[in-house]
Formats: structure tokens, sequence, C-alpha cells
């Protein structure tokens, strides 16, 4: 069952969605507002899913987008969305594996890569879903952690940047991670459910080759305590404009 829905309030952008599948998450709102984008880039977006921060990021800059979706029933959505937004000029999206990247695109070729991964491990006592695809986009049973370090190594430039969202209890395993394929860790943000909750999110930026030195950014809250999304929110989902 596929479904047309609005990108948020991003120029008008449309996306194709499957809900017996998955739709997109805040998350990856999240992740494209923030990573650092100018219109003198190559992007590469991993576990590109529907191709949601594509989309985003093509109201950011106009450098060339690429999204990578090992999913053919998921990739063929992805399509979809840039064709309707008539955005293949600016976004090419491809049916592969991010283990495969490195065997497509030389070393040294990107300046970004953004991701927003499976967040959970597989172990013995996994709830994994039911479902192949969700199971796949929530699990690492295709890819994981060091995978996606290992290819941003090869293909990042140097001081190339790597963007992404994931569970703050798994931020141990990403800074070492980074760190083991040399991949500096620069930037990071906590992201708070409320203003007196634990993190449940965190994003977070890494250079290759980079030069130490290290940012907190000042923590996001997504709910007021009335349980609506702060200013801050609403501003991200309005496309970063504030219309007040």
């Amino acid at each position: 069952m596929k479904v047309i829905n609005d990108l948020l309030n991003y120029n008008g952008l449309k996306i194709i969605q499957n809900p017996q599948w998955f739709s997109f998450s805040l998350d990856s709102v999240l992740l494209a507002n923030f990573v650092r984008v100018s219109n003198k880039m190559k992007i590469i977006d991993f576990c590109t899913g529907n191709a949601p921060i594509p989309l985003f990021l093509s109201t950011k800059t106009n450098s060339p987008i690429i999204g990578l979706e090992l999913q053919k029933e998921v990739y063929d959505l992805a399509l979809e969305s840039v064709l309707i937004n008539d955005l293949q000029d600016q976004i090419k999206i491809l049916n592969l594996d991010v283990d495969d990247v490195d065997k497509i695109y030389d070393t040294d070729t990107f300046d970004l890569i953004t991701c927003n991964p499976p967040y959970f491990k597989v172990c013995e006592h996994s709830n994994i879903n039911d479902n192949k695809t969700k199971a796949v986009a929530r699990h690492e049973i295709r890819i994981n952690l060091e995978t996606i370090f290992n290819k941003a190594k090869k293909i990042l430039k140097n001081n190339g940047k790597i963007a992404m969202v994931h569970r703050t209890d798994r931020l141990i395993d990403i800074i070492y991670l980074m760190r083991n394929n040399n991949i500096e860790p620069k930037r990071l943000r906590f992201v708070y459910p409320f203003k007196d909750s634990e993190s449940n999110l965190v994003l977070i930026e890494g250079a290759k080759n980079g030069k130490p030195g290290f940012k907190i950014e000042p923590g996001l809250v997504i709910h007021n305590g009335d349980g609506k999304y702060t200013k801050e929110i609403e501003n991200i989902f309005n496309g970063g404009k504030d219309e007040n």
C-alpha cells in the first residue's frame, strides 16, 4: 500500500511511503538539520530508505546527492519519491549494499556521508520483527556500524565528514569504531524527549583523518511538558524557517 505524503513543510516536497513497512521518522529530519552542507560537495546517504534525507538536503544545497538502499522494494519507493519531485538531476538512488560501495566509487570521492542506520544489534534475545522489510531497517541484519565506518573511511575525502543519528546507548560503540577507522569525532548533540528526561538519541559527526577537537552542542529537546513540540522542533519541521 503506497501513499503520497507531504515532506513536512519543505518546499512543497512529497514522499512516497508504505506504512506497512515504515514511514520516515523524526530521526531523519533531525539528521538532515544537523549536517552542514554547501553547494560544492559530493554527498552520499547510506541506508537511505525511501530517501527522506536526500530530499531534505536538496532544500539546503544544490550539490549532487546519492542514496544507497539495499532493499529493492524500499529502493523503488525512494526512486518514485525522487521522480515525483522532479529531482532526478540532483538525486541518484542506487539499489546497492553499503558493503559494496567501494566497488563502485573510488577512494577519496565524497565530502559528506549521512547515515540513519539500523539501531539494534542482533543477538540471542533480539525481538526481530516478522516483517522482513522492517527487520532489516531496524536491526543490524545486513549492515552494522563497523561496516559503515570502514566503508566511510575508504570513500571519504581527507577531512570529509560522516554524520549519523543513532541511539544514545550505542554512543561508545560509535566513537570507538570511528576512531578505529581514522575518523575523528568532531561534533555531538544529544536529543531528549523532554527537558528533564534522559537522552535517547544522539547526532554525531566525525572527520576522516581529522585533527583532535570535539564539541558538544546544546541539547535538543523534542517536547514541551504538555507533550507539544518545542519551538525549535516546529522550526525544523518548517524547513528551518520561523514563521513568527
